[in-house]
């Protein structure tokens, strides 16, 4: 534990350097390290999908840096330091897990994400509405899964998870009625319902939907780009191949997974 705090310690010491010292940090504020935020977290969750140790170290140290830099700026506007920040998530973690550091019970993970939603309404500060906790700028797809798990946690939920299934067959019927009216916008909300519905119904078979299209999407291109590459190879151009010209090579591609 005592080599774990001194390097933290050392960490908080860098940070006055370089905000003292060095001209990039020094103009740095909340606003210009956003951006930054954001793409470091994107880059640790390519690290995590690609199961690479070394990466995900690495990534987190971006991200803690970040997490550090927020801390100083705090501090320097008599906001919050880092010790606010950690005290008020200790605090947080100790409230939210009575069945840890109380008497309460639970029989499963599933009764103690209910319980958190349940605490995270009644704390003090906290969100006033159970979706009122869901950041507005979470790209859709994960908005929507973060929706349906939180309406979940207060018991908004299907009975039974194959009733779903009528749900999706519904959304697909209403995007099929549209598309022969020809309406773009109501074409437009009838996907939406569809995707949402699909999302949920992932949820409900305990698949990420996020994790389960990236998936797909990195299939997709390490098939496509063997494609690409084969064709170039032989000297043709895609655009001038046949699509069952294609499909023979992406059926290679697919036999090579």
């Amino acid at each position: 534990m005592e080599d774990k705090l001194t390097a933290f310690k050392e960490l908080l010491n860098i940070m006055d350097e370089l905000r003292e010292k060095c001209p990039w940090d020094k103009k740095q504020t909340n606003d210009s390290l956003r951006t930054l935020t954001i793409e470091e977290t994107y880059e640790l969750a390519d690290a995590i999908i690609k199961k690479d140790p070394d990466l995900i170290k690495k990534e987190l140290g971006d991200l803690l840096l970040h997490i550090v830099f927020y801390a100083k700026i705090g501090d320097e506007n008599n906001e919050f330091t880092i010790k606010d920040v950690i005290d008020s998530l200790n605090e947080k973690l100790i409230y939210r897990h009575p069945h840890i550091f109380s008497d309460t019970q639970v029989k499963d993970a599933k009764e103690v994400e209910e319980n958190w939603e349940r605490l995270k309404l009644k704390e003090k500060g906290g969100n006033k509405s159970v979706l009122s906790g869901v950041p507005e700028s979470l790209p859709a797809l994960v908005k929507a899964n973060r929706i349906q798990d939180k309406a979940r946690g207060v018991g908004f939920d299907w009975e039974n998870r194959e009733q779903v299934w009528d749900k999706v067959q519904e959304e697909l019927d209403e995007v099929k009625v549209e598309i022969a009216q020809g309406d773009q916008d109501k074409i437009e909300a009838e996907f939406g319902d569809l995707l949402f519905s699909i999302i949920n119904t992932a949820r409900l078979y305990g698949v990420n939907p996020e994790n389960a299209l990236e998936r797909t999407n990195r299939k997709f291109i390490s098939r496509f780009n063997y494609l690409e590459d084969k064709t170039i190879k032989q000297g043709l151009d895609l655009k001038e191949m046949s699509l069952e010209e294609m499909d023979k090579i992406w059926d290679e591609a697919k036999k090579r997974e």
